[in-house]
Formats: C-alpha cells, sequence, structure tokens
C-alpha cells in the first residue's frame, strides 16, 4: 500500500483483488470544442496528432487486441480496464455508442469502463446508458475539469462554466457511477491557492478519484506560442512537488488519486524537459514525500 495517499494500485486491490490493467481504446471521436459547435481550435493546450487516426483503425475488438499486445509485453493480467482516454468519449450518437459499450463491456476479460469526457457532453440519453452499463459492471467518468478558475478556463478555451461540471458529478452520482476529476498543475498565471481552489472544488462536488496532471508545453499548440513569447514560465521539479504535496495533503482520505505527474509525447514536448524522464519525476515525488511525511488528509478541511 502506498504510504502517502491513496493510489490507484491501492484502490484496484481493493475492488478487484487484484492488479488490472488499463487498455486504451479510441473511438476516433472529436469533441465540441473542435468540429465548430463551440470552437474549431481545441482547447489551448491540445495536440490533435496522427497517431489518434491511427489508433481507432479497425474494429473494436482488434483496437483492444492491439491494446492487450502492449500491455502483455510487461504483465501476465488476464483482466482489464477498457480506457476510452482520447478526446470526448460520449459525444457521439446514441447508438454507436451503445454498440460500442456493449460490445465491450460484455467481454469477460474486461471488468470496468473508463470514459474520459467533458461534462457538457452529458446529456440525459447518454446518462440513462451509462446508468444501464454500471448496473452490468462498474463504470467510471473521468471529467477534464482541469481548473475551477473561470478566467483560466476562458483562457485555456474550456468552453463551459465550472457549475456544468458540478452538474454533471451530481447526476453522475445519482446514477452511482464513479467519477473522476482531471486537474492540471500549472496553467499560466495560476497560484498556489488558484490551484489548491480547483481540488477542494472537486473534492466539494463529490469526486471519487483525482488525476493531478503537470501541464505539458506542447509544439503545434497555441499554449506553445504563448510559451515561446514570453506570456508565462514552466514549472521547475521543485515547483511542481511542492504544489503536488499541498495537494495531495488536502484530499481526503477516501479520494483515490488516480494520477500524479503524467507523460507527453516526447517528439512534440517543448516544456517543461524534465517531465520526459519519468522514473526520476516518480522517484524525487516519492523522496520528497518521505522528508516531509507527506500524507493524504493531513490538511484535508
Amino acid at each position: 500500500m502506498n504510504k502517502h495517499y491513496y493510489s490507484l494500485n491501492d484502490y484496484l486491490q481493493k475492488t478487484f483483488g487484484e492488479k488490472v490493467y488499463k487498455l486504451s481504446v479510441d473511438l476516433g471521436l472529436t469533441c465540441p470544442n473542435r468540429d465548430g459547435s463551440l470552437d474549431t481550435r481545441g482547447c489551448i493546450f491540445c495536440l490533435a496528432g496522427s497517431s489518434h487516426f491511427a489508433a481507432c483503425e479497425g474494429s473494436i475488438s482488434e483496437r483492444i487486441a492491439r491494446a492487450k499486445a502492449l500491455v502483455e509485453k510487461k504483465t501476465k493480467a488476464e483482466r482489464f480496464i477498457a480506457y476510452f482516454q482520447s478526446f470526448t468519449n460520449t459525444y457521439a450518437p446514441i447508438e454507436y455508442l451503445k454498440s460500442v459499450f456493449y460490445e465491450v463491456i460484455a467481454r469477460e476479460d474486461i471488468v470496468a469502463l473508463s470514459i474520459a469526457t467533458r461534462p457538457d457532453c452529458l446529456p440525459e440519453e447518454v446518462l440513462s446508458l451509462l446508468g444501464e452499463l454500471n448496473a452490468i459492471k462498474p463504470v467510471w467518468v473521468e471529467l477534464g475539469l482541469q481548473t475551477s478558475n473561470e478566467k483560466s478556463a476562458e483562457y485555456i478555451r474550456r468552453c463551459y462554466k465550472s457549475s456544468v461540471y458540478t452538474e454533471a458529478v451530481e447526476k453522475l452520482k445519482s446514477l452511482g457511477i464513479n467519477v473522476i476529476t482531471h486537474i492540471i498543475l500549472g496553467l499560466p498565471n495560476e497560484t498556489l491557492g488558484d490551484m489548491l481552489a480547483s481540488v477542494d472544488f472537486a473534492v466539494d462536488a463529490g469526486t471519487d478519484g483525482i488525476k493531478l496532471q503537470l501541464l505539458h508545453i506542447l509544439r503545434g499548440t497555441d499554449l506553445y506560442d504563448d510559451y515561446i513569447n514570453g506570456k508565462f514560465s514552466a514549472l521547475t521539479l521543485e515547483e511542481y512537488v511542492d504544489i503536488l504535496c499541498e495537494c495531495i495533503e488536502r484530499l481526503p482520505e477516501s479520494i483515490v488519486v488516480h494520477r500524479i505527474t503524467g507523460d507527453a509525447p516526447k517528439a512534440h514536448l517543448a516544456a517543461p524537459l524534465w517531465s520526459a524522464d519519468k522514473k526520476t519525476v516518480l522517484n524525487t515525488i516519492n523522496r520528497e514525500m518521505s522528508l516531509r511525511g507527506i500524507r493524504q488528509g493531513k490538511k484535508a478541511r
């Protein structure tokens, strides 16, 4: 068990009796920030690459088989979580979503569905479908809040108010669905207080899990243009660890910490370059947590 925080591995062991692995399944969908419904540029930090389209080739079974082949290189696990991660995975015709999700949840090797989406892309028919699926096997819905600061949300082109997130969490929780919230640490011009406020906001809304993600600056994004024009600075490793420790101590003990850093495509990563060495980053975080005596819930309100 992780002694500093309630990790995803701890949760999986407790829930399924073993470590189960995620299989990334790309549905080839878009989002309202890209198809013109809200915008055409996407979020300011988002890079839409060709790998997205390559990953959604073939049938759903073929995509799962490719994902399993990658996972099997490092584990002999036989049970998995189907992870629909890329873009907005409830932003499609309901009949298509039904066919895909029911096909996947019926598989004996799949123990749960994890569906990443936007809080403004959960119409009633989708919520009803998610409730049906959750009655069969656990369904997790990952919501990209990123920040509760409305000025920051406008800057990153999130294109929805924070109240939309709280309403979505309430509806999902009423269906017994596990909610995971994605928060970015290091957004331009945000203070430590802003980031802690985002954590508090997600906790107060009722999130079950949280992903704390370092802001990656990728070449080819509008965020990168602002970065090279000197409009903001990237976090140092020391700054990130300080912020992360404050966030962890603030979380109630019951909330599952799904992520404490993150990965970025190295070919596109402009900053912070230290983040590319994930092993060193994780070792630095764990060492600092031990030195400080960090414990989740230590400063929970």
